[in-house]
């Protein structure tokens, strides 16, 4: 498969490509271009020219031609979720859910881009400006890069490319470099749409080659979705250049089960909250903060759930969970939990790796003093049950981390819901449900180091367009 440059599939000038493999079976999917500083160069100049057309095209059509490539989604759409499935490694009941929110997200989008109004300030509204009217207008950026990551290829390519086009601006994809087949083809729709050559790209970039495109003064934004550490590589090369960006980067959030939660709900949403995409979500439930009064009860129905979870080929349709992206992916996982194991934990089920295959684990005994109870981020199916005796203490836990993506409460106390979720330091907190809840239209973002920006259809236009003041002096 080539990228896409200019409105045109091609090769990387230095004519080298990237092998992708299927992470459950270990097969040869495709090869795509090892895209070169060359190849960002000649992207960024198409971007300069698309997107000043792009620009000119009246917002009803611009909505026409997303509309149009919903169209041609739905025409591919088994296609699209067979790849992701197969790159991704996705369980492919998920893989459908994935793909169907591309026409969520997109008319989600649209709508609100087409009801996106502009602002006026009255004369009057202050001393010495009576005879003066104000208007506050939103203008493209201009080149925005996005960056996408491995674990939700097509929700997160919805999220940072409808808003950044129906704005009028250029958007140049930088998909995960293992797995980049689902962006390419997603991409090869828009400009089979009608999209301006330019103003959508696919370059299939290894990540130093990525900072390129970060670094280059013609780049006015950058949204980015990946680890911490990416993102404050990303902060400090995009300073250079005082270039804006937003960053959804990573969480440990906690899971709080108080004495009063209903218990079969709380470990219900296990499923949903740790176990989607194999445990491989920013947003996951990450440790388990369980009242000792419930302690017991909820660890022998949790052990119980996830040791009867369907495990293993991603191409089944009743797989639950399945491989990580790749074999070091798994490996990280297996040394973090022999970590947790080290500093006094028990495997309650569990805890062997094959390959690229992790089975769901569920870690007790874990101390709030254990990495993985503060800073360890497990990306992995693995549930760590900590136990607390207070309000104050799982509190006092729970904000014990560098991180604050999201959060959630199990109560039946309406005045505690209220109270805990003010002092929780997160950026979405959910009662009764799991932390991994995110809907295409909420503004979705993290406290302290799980990111910077929000996006979401409520917010990404602010983020993705630039404020101009017109004034008529002495109108009046």
């Amino acid at each position: 498969m080539k990228m896409i440059i200019n409105g045109n599939h091609v090769d990387s000038v230095s004519g080298q490509t990237m092998d992708v493999f299927s992470p459950a079976s270990g097969k040869l999917l495709d090869t795509v271009p090892k895209a070169t500083e060359q190849d960002i160069d000649l992207a960024l100049q198409a971007a300069e020219a698309g997107q000043k057309e792009w620009a000119k095209v009246p917002l009803h059509q611009r909505a026409s031609i997303l509309m149009r490539f919903i169209d041609l989604v739905e025409r591919d759409k088994e296609s699209l979720i067979q790849t992701l499935c197969a790159d991704n490694g996705k369980p492919i009941s998920q893989a459908r859910v994935e793909i169907s929110n591309i026409a969520t997200a997109f008319r989600a989008f649209i709508e609100r881009a087409k009801h996106d109004y502009g602002q006026f300030i009255p004369a009057g509204t202050e001393p010495g400006h009576e005879k003066n009217l104000q208007m506050v207008t939103r203008e493209p950026v201009g080149i925005v890069v996005c960056i996408i990551p491995f674990n939700f290829p097509s929700n997160l390519f919805c999220q940072k490319v409808a808003p950044a086009l129906l704005m009028g601006n250029a958007a140049l994809v930088l998909p995960p470099s293992g797995n980049p087949l689902t962006n390419l083809k997603v991409t090869s729709l828009l400009v089979e749409a009608g999209v301006t050559p330019g103003a959508i790209q696919c370059v299939t970039a290894p990540g130093p080659v990525k900072q390129v495109a970060v670094a280059d003064p013609r780049t006015a934004f950058v949204t980015i979705t990946g680890s911490t550490e990416t993102g404050i590589t990303i902060a400090e090369t995009a300073a250079k250049n005082l270039t804006p960006y937003a960053l959804e980067l990573g969480g440990n959030d906690p899971y709080i089960v108080m004495d009063d939660a209903d218990i079969d709900l709380a470990v219900s949403e296990i499923v949903p909250g740790r176990m989607i995409n194999s445990g491989q979500v920013c947003s996951a439930s990450k440790r388990f903060l369980i009242h000792k009064a419930v302690l017991e009860e909820f660890t022998e129905k949790a052990v119980a759930l996830v040791s009867n979870l369907k495990f293993g080929d991603p191409s089944l349709e009743d797989t639950q969970v399945t491989c990580l992206i790749n074999e070091a992916a798994a490996k990280k996982v297996e040394d973090q939990v022999n970590l947790t194991v080290k500093q006094g934990a028990r495997i309650a089920t569990g805890g062997k790796r094959n390959g690229a295959f992790y089975q769901p684990t569920v870690l007790t005994n874990v101390s709030p003093s254990c990495d993985i109870a503060r800073d360890m981020e497990v990306f992995g199916p693995v549930v760590p049950i900590i136990s607390f005796r207070s309000e104050e203490e799982a509190i006092q836990i729970a904000n014990n981390s560098i991180y604050g993506l999201s959060s959630c409460v199990f109560t039946a106390d309406q005045k505690r819901t209220y109270r805990m979720a003010g002092q929780l330091e997160a950026g979405s907190v959910i009662i009764n449900g799991s932390t991994f809840l995110r809907s295409f239209e909420m503004p979705f973002g993290g406290w302290k180091q799980s990111g910077v920006g929000t996006e979401g259809v409520m917010v990404t236009f602010d983020e993705m367009t630039r404020r101009k003041v017109i004034t008529l002096k002495n109108i009046y």
